[in-house]
């Protein structure tokens, strides 16, 4: 079944996450730290959902700083050093290739909405300082969900917010994890593979592999 309902993942999907390195090293902090540090958020993330609990994004992020500064001869404290690391997703900007594809996206027709593992308000902010925040017709944080991504509830609840069915959906992400957690859902997925690594053989693979996200119309007009 041909989907009409396209699905954002938000965080380094969309978001150009690179500057946070900067962040980090504002606070006298290595560069790399960043991330570790996502992948530790992630982490207990997923960990809490496989549990039975919905953590807070936001809250999760600050202690796994809090965590990773301890020890670190950091150039304030580390509070302070926490709240501006945290601060920096507010001045994230999206990936060169976003707005293109977003714009033919929604131009042949597909309903386009995000959901996110992190807050809404990212989402809001990159859109519309990109100018195309009335293309994407409904941003969606697990928040509002039984559970973060890739565990199935989170799907489903978006395909329940959407007024429509799993099989008609598809997921883009840059995460293999959720291209696998949407597809064990009943999702297409489409995986934007910037940097041309490989993807992970033990997760169900895409039904679309694109190097940009401008690429994805023709792929899905063609069937590839």
């Amino acid at each position: 079944m041909k989907p009409s309902l396209i699905v954002f993942d938000v965080n380094e999907t969309l978001s150009d996450m690179s500057p946070m390195g900067q962040r980090f090293l504002d606070v006298g902090a290595p560069a790399h730290v960043a991330k570790l540090w996502f992948a530790s958020l992630l982490r207990d993330g997923f960990a809490l959902t496989a549990a039975g609990d919905n953590g807070n994004f936001a809250g999760i992020g600050a202690e796994a700083l809090r965590g990773l500064f301890t020890g670190m001869d950091l150039n304030r404290e580390i509070e302070p050093a926490v709240q501006h690391v945290m601060a920096g997703f507010s001045s994230l900007a999206l990936h060169p290739d976003v707005v293109a594809g977003v714009t033919a996206l929604h131009g042949a027709g597909y309903r386009l909405v995000t959901l996110t593992n992190g807050t809404t308000q990212v989402a809001e902010k990159l859109f519309t300082d990109a100018g195309i925040r009335d293309s994407v017709e409904l941003l969606l944080s697990v928040e509002d969900a039984p559970a973060w991504k890739p565990g199935r509830a989170s799907y489903e609840y978006a395909a329940s917010v959407c007024g429509t069915r799993p099989e008609e959906m598809l997921l883009v992400a840059v995460h293999p994890w959720d291209i696998h957690g949407a597809a064990r859902a009943g999702l297409a997925t489409a995986w934007i593979n910037r940097t041309g690594g490989p993807y992970p053989a033990y997760f169900q693979g895409p039904d679309h592999t694109v190097s940009s996200l401008a690429d994805l119309v023709p792929a899905l007009a063609e069937g590839n």
